[in-house]
């Protein structure tokens, strides 16, 4: 199940709130609990078991390693920590990434099963939540949740399930058991949740359409204007599609009472590949640099240590992104790039006007886009080719034709993506901002759900992490 469906819209989420508010405080993360697992196994109800067995296992790793850590048994609470780790990354690598592999060792001759996995969805987000969980009681950041019923609520919650942010427990366990509400907070949530759907529905299915064009181009075809034309498009949507999805997890999530992390801040305002991870997935890029990075040594080591360092972290957030080697290629750009910039280029780049940093860090995103975006090597050659010109015209009647018609949707894209338009509103007088804003957001609620009824193009990109 998706949020941007009717079904969700109309029935599954009012029937969520319904029941949650006239029921007791005591009983609302089991309320949750359930509805929580019935959003997951909509599609995949066979994979609930493997979720519970997740959740019960950190659950009681955690208790093992509190208990160790009072008894001051520290070699007992560390092998417990490990054992969890283990089984974790085992699972997320058996399920995400074995057929992976097994398809690449086919490739050399070996007679290696796939055994038909299927993706388990938000698998790569559910696990990260839940295996830092033991991490935390064992450095005494997190405490003991009250029971089972509420670690599992935390794990399962179906706002942020299937596309993050990623929560740590220790950030969210206070809210499990005792959280506020009011009037003032859900309306609030009404608003987050449908600015992201608007988002979702109304820019990045539209925009998806464009890159979709694009990406089904034989290589050959492609012109230089075109494929930068794609990329773009291909830009916007996975910002606004994720981003959408996002801000409708903070939204219902604070209709619930809970306070989520942003997970954007306009990234594509980034002078720097660094400032741009500073700014998208920031929850993602949180949790690698506290869980990963910094146990390794961060930048407190010397340098060829901390380039290695850099070298895991990034190799390690490429392939977090699907099970193919375009995304470890990916990473690896950045790794290169923010190598560059960390010991080459980044005190030039201070010198220089702010809008060459801009032109700087869009050109990087885009080129990097390219590499996440077309998962066959041999196209993604030919694309990264007609980008830089090499053996392609510089544009076709395709291209203008196609930028003709996108271009308004693109243009309000592109104001979408830096705060001018939010700023704009702000300096609007209180009183008409108070009488329009209920205005527009029913306009979007509107012009999303005709969309959502009437087209059939609704992709969900970040189903595959």
């Amino acid at each position: 199940m998706v949020f941007s469906t009717p079904y969700f819209l109309f029935l599954y989420l009012p029937a969520v709130l319904l029941l949650y508010y006239i029921s007791p405080f005591r009983w609302r993360n089991f309320i949750l609990l359930v509805f929580n697992l019935l959003f997951y196994g909509w599609g995949e109800p066979v994979y609930i078991l493997l979720m519970i067995f997740t959740i019960v296992l950190d659950y009681f790793a955690g208790i093992i390693v509190h208990r160790c850590k009072v008894q001051g048994n520290d070699r007992g609470a560390r092998w417990a920590v490990g054992i969890s780790l283990v089984l974790n990354l085992a699972i997320l690598f058996f399920f995400k990434y074995w057929v992976l592999v097994a398809s690449t060792l086919q490739g050399f001759g070996l007679n290696v099963p796939t055994f038909d996995l299927v993706l388990p969805i938000g698998i790569s987000f559910y696990t990260f939540q839940t295996m830092t969980y033991p991490v935390d009681i064992y450095r005494g950041d997190a405490e003991l949740p009250k029971n089972l019923v509420n670690f599992g609520t935390f794990v399962t919650l179906f706002p942020q399930l299937i596309a993050g942010p990623i929560i740590k427990y220790k950030e969210l366990a206070g809210q499990m058991s005792c959280r506020s509400h009011s009037p003032e907070q859900f309306a609030s949530g009404v608003q987050i949740f449908l600015i992201g759907l608007a988002k979702k529905v109304l820019l990045a299915n539209n925009i998806g359409q464009l890159w979709d064009v694009y990406l089904s181009t034989p290589g050959e075809e492609l012109t230089t204007l075109g494929a930068w034309l794609g990329i773009l498009a291909f830009s916007m949507q996975l910002y606004f599609d994720f981003s959408g999805y996002s801000d409708m997890a903070v939204g219902m999530g604070r209709m619930m009472g809970f306070e989520f992390p942003a997970n954007f801040n306009y990234p594509y305002l980034a002078r720097s590949a660094t400032e741009f991870w500073r700014r998208w997935h920031i929850s993602l890029g949180s949790w690698f640099r506290e869980y990963l990075y910094i146990p390794l040594g961060g930048n407190r080591v010397k340098a060829g240590r901390m380039v290695f360092n850099l070298f895991v972290v990034w190799a390690c957030t490429g392939i977090w992104h699907g099970a193919s080697w375009n995304f470890l290629l990916w990473g690896l750009y950045y790794f290169l790039i923010i190598v560059f910039e960390r010991f080459c280029f980044s005190k030039v780049l201070k010198k220089l006007p702010g809008w060459v940093g801009h032109v700087y860090g869009l050109f990087v995103v885009m080129v990097g886009w390219a590499l996440f975006a077309v998962e066959d090597f041999s196209a993604m050659g030919l694309y990264l080719k007609a980008m830089f010109g090499m053996g392609a015209g510089l544009m076709d009647s395709a291209f203008l034709y196609y930028l003709r018609s996108y271009l308004p949707t693109l243009a309000v894209a592109i104001l979408a993506c830096v705060p001018l338009a939010a700023t704009g509103w702000n300096r609007l007088p209180l009183r008409g901002r108070q009488g329009a804003f209920p205005v527009l957001l029913l306009a979007g609620l509107t012009l999303a759900t005709a969309y959502l009824v009437d087209g059939t193009y609704n992709p969900f990109l970040y189903f595959r992490f």
